[in-house]
């Protein structure tokens, strides 16, 4: 690779002009730093850079970090959180949808020869074909897609250990929901993994500031379900069913949305031991396994079609 060039993907890119040296890049606030760039935040990317280091910090010492430690950056963004990550992690791969910010972010993160920027949209990242051992995953997830993100991360072919992500606060509370106020998204990380919080994040640490304050959330992912069940993507399949009509009852949720034989939605509910006038987020994991589990025991007998 010839001076003054870095690697994106596959794509060569010069080295900027004007280009902060690395002590001012220590020093320099997101919105200066996007003024020397003569960038802005991109509003349909709902980009807001992180400015508070001590959140930096505590994000950092939550993934418990190894020198043999490989990461997954998503949504990198100019660097703040990745210039501390390449100086702990033996490496680290950064997801970065923004076209501009991934080729300035290798430059934003000077002497770093552990960083591999990908340009392109995390939803369509595969991590097995990036990674050969389990790794760590950090991450500033846009509001926009935090569900399909979390889905994308905890059932992947390849899984993290541990992932470190900041969500919008509203949603860190519906994650860690306990029964009485659960929804899919919470029976869906608490499948996968061990939740809790690490810290809150008020819409002051961004630039440009948010219109509601985030949460960094710990996922400490199973090596198994923490319930009995053959298939948890079925599981979710049958807990989906069960939470679209979530002002209705169990019973009439799922007789809507699966099939069932006559008074079939009744024998399964007795067969798990569910009251059939009970709703959805009265639930508990243990209790859509459960289900699951009886679910798949009355379909075998009825021998029924796998959906309507």
């Amino acid at each position: 690779m010839r001076e003054g060039t870095r690697t994106v993907g596959e794509e060569t890119i010069e080295r900027p002009s004007g280009l902060p040296s690395p002590e001012e890049l220590e020093r320099l606030t997101p919105r200066a730093l996007l003024k020397r760039l003569g960038l802005s935040a991109r509003k349909g990317l709902s980009q807001s850079f992180l400015t508070d280091r001590y959140v930096v910090r505590d994000i950092v010492e939550a993934a418990e970090l190894a020198p043999t430690d490989e990461v997954l950056e998503v949504g990198p963004g100019l660097g703040v959180l990745t210039r501390e990550l390449v100086r702990r992690a033996r490496r680290v791969v950064a997801v970065e949808l923004d076209r501009r910010l991934a080729q300035l972010l290798p430059f934003l993160v000077p002497g770093a020869s552990n960083l591999e920027v990908i340009q392109g949209d995390f939803l369509e990242f595969d991590p097995a074909a990036h990674f050969s051992v389990q790794y760590k995953v950090v991450a500033n997830l846009p509001y926009a897609i935090t569900s399909s993100a979390l889905r994308h991360i905890l059932t992947a072919r390849l899984k993290p250990s541990i992932a470190i992500v900041m969500v919008q606060r509203e949603v860190a509370e519906r994650i860690v929901a306990k029964p009485g106020d659960t929804s899919l998204l919470s029976i869906m990380v608490q499948l996968y993994c061990r939740v809790s919080i690490v810290r809150h994040v008020p819409a002051e640490a961004f630039y440009p500031a948010p219109k509601v304050d985030s949460t960094v959330l710990k996922l400490e992912v199973y090596q198994e379900p923490p319930v009995r069940v053959d298939d948890p993507e079925e599981l979710l399949r049958i807990a989906a069913a069960g939470f679209s009509r979530r002002r209705k009852q169990i019973h009439n949720s799922l007789a809507e949305s699966l099939w069932f034989p006559p008074d079939g939605v009744a024998q399964v509910l007795e067969m798990a031991g569910i009251d059939p006038s009970r709703r959805a987020q009265t639930l508990s994991l243990e209790e859509w396994a459960r289900l699951y589990r009886a679910y798949q025991e009355a379909r075998t007998r009825w021998q029924a079609p796998k959906d309507r």
